[in-house]
C-alpha cells in the first residue's frame, strides 16, 4: 500500500503542513479545491496527546447570505400575498349611502 503525500490532493482534499504548538499539540489544516481551483479551508485537525479533534471552519459570510436571501424571499412572498388580497377591509364611500339622503 502506498503512502499518501500530504501536499498532493487526495479526493479533492489537501492536508497542510503540521504545526507544533507545544510539546503535546499539533495542528494540521485541511483544505479542498474551491471555484477556479483555489484552495478553501475546511477545518483543522488538532492532535493533543494522541487524541485527534476535528474543528470545522464556519464561513460567516455564507451564513449571513443565506439569512439575507431567506428574508428577501419571505418579504417578497408576504408582499405578493398582501397585494393579492389586502388584510384590511374594503372601504368605499358612495354618495347614496350618506345618512340623511344625497348630498
Amino acid at each position: 500500500m502506498s503512502q499518501l503525500d500530504p501536499t498532493r490532493p487526495h479526493g479533492g482534499r489537501y492536508l497542510g503542513e503540521p504545526h507544533t504548538i507545544d510539546d503535546r499539540t499539533t495542528m494540521i489544516s485541511v483544505s479542498r479545491t474551491g471555484l477556479r481551483g483555489a484552495p478553501v479551508t475546511v477545518g483543522v485537525l488538532t492532535i493533543t496527546d494522541g487524541t485527534t479533534t476535528w474543528t470545522p471552519v464556519v464561513d460567516a459570510g455564507r451564513v449571513a447570505m443565506i439569512g439575507v436571501i431567506t428574508g428577501l424571499i419571505a418579504a417578497t412572498l408576504g408582499s405578493a400575498a398582501v397585494l393579492r388580497q389586502p388584510p384590511w377591509p374594503k372601504m368605499t364611500i358612495e354618495s347614496d349611502r350618506f345618512p340623511g339622503g344625497n348630498r
